[in-house]
C-alpha cells in the first residue's frame, strides 16, 4: 500500500525478493492540471506499467473493496506512505501490517518527518519499520536503520536517499518475520516528537529569524513546495541558500549586496545569500542567471 515516489523503492525491492506481491493498493487517480486529465498516483502508475493487480482504495468505508482484500488471503500488508489504516484493515492479514517510516521513531511521529528533520537542522536522521497499531506510529519497532545528514540534502535529496535505505530494510524486516526471527521493541513515549502536516502559512519566509533557521526550512521544504517571500511585488520561491554570517545584524530583508553572481540578505541575525529562486510564473534559476535579466535598486527588499 503506498502513494508517492518515496514508496516506489520498497515496492521494487518487495517484487526482487523471494515475497510475493499479490496487489498493490493506492488511491484512486485524479483530474489534475488545466485539461483535468486523470493522472495516477506515482505507485498506481507503476503498477499499471508492470501488470500488476492494482486497487484503487477510496474510501475505507467500501465493503467491496475490503471484501476484496479479505479474499486475497495475504500475510501481511505492507504500508509505505499511504493512509491512516483503520483497525479493521490492519487485521487483515495473518502478521497484521507493518509501515516504513522515515525517521527513527519515536521522534518524528506524523506526516512530514523528512521535512522536519532538516527543518530543526539534525544533523542524522534514519528509518523504521514497526508493526501497525490503532494509534498513528505508536507501534513496536521491527528494525531501524541511521543515516547522517549533509549539509547540502534538501527534502528531494534526502527523501530520495531514505526510501533506498527503508527498501533494503523493509525486506529484511519481512525475512526476519518469515523467519520468526524479530525482536519487537516498544517504543518509549517520554522522547516522542512531533512531525504535524506542512500549512501553507509555515511557507512564508520570516527574515526576523536567524540565518541559520531561514536556511534550514528552505532545505527541509525544497524543491517542493518552497519557502515564499515577495520580491519586487512578486510572489518567489526561495529554493536554495547559504549561510553566510551567523552574526551581523541588520534590517531583515534588507538586500546587502548584489553583484553579478550573489544575492546577500539581512536576517534577524546573520546574512544568507539566495543561489537558486523561482518567481512567479518563471522557472526556477541560479542566482547568475537571476541577477542578468534583473535590475535591483537600493529600494528593493525581501519581505
Amino acid at each position: 500500500m503506498g502513494n508517492p515516489k518515496f514508496a516506489l523503492p520498497s515496492l521494487e525491492s518487495l517484487l526482487e525478493s523471494k515475497h510475493e506481491v499479490k496487489a498493490i493498493v493506492s488511491n484512486p487517480a485524479k483530474p489534475m492540471g488545466r485539461k483535468r486529465a486523470l493522472k495516477h498516483t506515482d505507485v498506481g502508475s507503476y503498477s499499471l506499467q508492470n501488470n500488476i493487480e492494482l486497487i484503487e482504495l477510496d474510501s475505507f468505508n467500501n465493503n467491496a473493496i475490503y471484501k476484496k482484500l479479505l479474499s486475497l488471503n495475504v500475510d501481511i500488508f505492507v504500508v509505505v506512505a499511504f493512509r491512516i489504516l483503520p483497525e479493521e484493515y490492519i487485521s487483515i492479514p495473518k502478521f497484521g501490517s507493518i509501515n516504513l517510516h522515515a525517521s527513527l521513531l519515536p521522534s518524528y511521529r506524523g506526516a512530514a518527518p523528512i521535512q522536519w528533520a532538516l527543518m530543526n537542522g539534525d544533523k542524522a536522521t534514519g528509518v523504521s519499520v514497526f508493526q501497525i497499531e490503532k494509534k498513528v506510529d505508536t507501534g513496536k519497532i521491527i528494525t531501524q536503520a541511521i543515516i547522517d545528514i549533509d549539509k547540502n540534502d534538501n527534502y528531494e535529496i534526502l527523501s530520495n536517499k531514505l526510501s533506498n535505505v527503508g527498501a533494503g530494510l523493509l525486506v529484511e524486516a519481512l525475512n526476519n518475520l518469515e523467519k520468526g526471527e524479530v525482536r519487537y521493541n516498544k517504543q518509549d513515549n517520554s522522547l516522542v516528537t512531533k512531525a504535524p502536516k506542512i500549512s501553507k502559512e509555515m511557507l512564508r519566509i520570516q527574515w526576523d529569524w536567524p540565518a541559520a533557521k531561514i536556511n534550514n526550512w528552505v532545505r527541509g521544504l525544497s524543491p517542493k513546495p518552497g519557502m515564499m517571500a515577495i520580491f519586487q511585488n512578486k510572489r518567489t520561491k526561495i529554493l536554495k541558500t547559504l549561510v553566510l554570517d551567523n552574526k551581523v545584524k541588520s534590517v531583515p530583508g534588507k538586500i546587502k549586496a548584489a553583484a553579478n553572481s550573489s544575492l546577500e540578505i539581512y536576517t534577524g541575525r546573520g546574512l544568507i545569500s539566495i543561489l537558486e529562486l523561482q518567481q512567479e510564473g518563471k522557472k526556477c534559476l541560479p542566482i547568475d542567471q537571476f541577477l542578468r535579466g534583473t535590475r535591483i535598486s537600493d529600494r528593493d527588499f525581501f519581505s
